[in-house]
C-alpha cells in the first residue's frame, strides 16, 4: 500500500468520525522519523478514542496496522505510528496547548526558504 493510499484512509477515517481540523503535514527531509504527520482533534476523550480506533481498524483491514501506539489509556493525545505516517489524535484542549502544527509549519517554511 502506498503512502498516499494510507493518507487517504486516515483522512477518510477522521472525516467519518467527525474529526476536527484535520491537517496533513509533509515533514519529509525535516526528520527521519516519518514522511507525514496527520493531526486531528476530538471534542471529548470518547471521540479521541473513537478516531484512533477507526484509523487503526481501517488500516489494519488493509494489513497496515500501527507499528506503535501511545496514549490509549488517557485518550487525551493518542499517537499511532504507521512508519511513514505518524497520526496525532488530540483532545482539542491538548492540541491547543502543544500546537504541533505551528512548530512543524515553521520548520516547513524554513526548509522552503533554503
Amino acid at each position: 500500500m502506498t503512502t498516499q493510499e494510507k493518507l487517504d484512509i486516515i483522512v477518510k477515517s477522521c472525516e467519518d468520525k467527525k474529526g476536527i481540523d484535520i491537517k496533513v503535514l509533509d515533514i519529509k527531509g525535516m526528520t527521519s522519523i516519518a514522511d507525514y504527520f496527520v493531526i486531528v482533534s476530538g471534542n471529548s476523550s470518547t471521540q479521541v478514542d473513537a478516531l484512533a480506533r477507526e484509523i487503526d481498524e481501517k488500516l489494519s483491514e488493509k494489513g497496515e496496522g500501527p507499528q506503535n501506539q501511545e496514549g490509549k489509556n488517557s485518550s487525551r493525545w493518542i499517537i499511532l505510528d504507521f512508519g511513514d505516517i505518524i497520526v496525532h489524535v488530540f483532545h482539542k484542549d491538548e492540541r491547543e496547548y502543544y500546537n504541533l502544527e505551528r512548530l512543524w509549519e515553521e520548520n516547513q517554511e524554513t526548509k522552503e526558504e533554503e
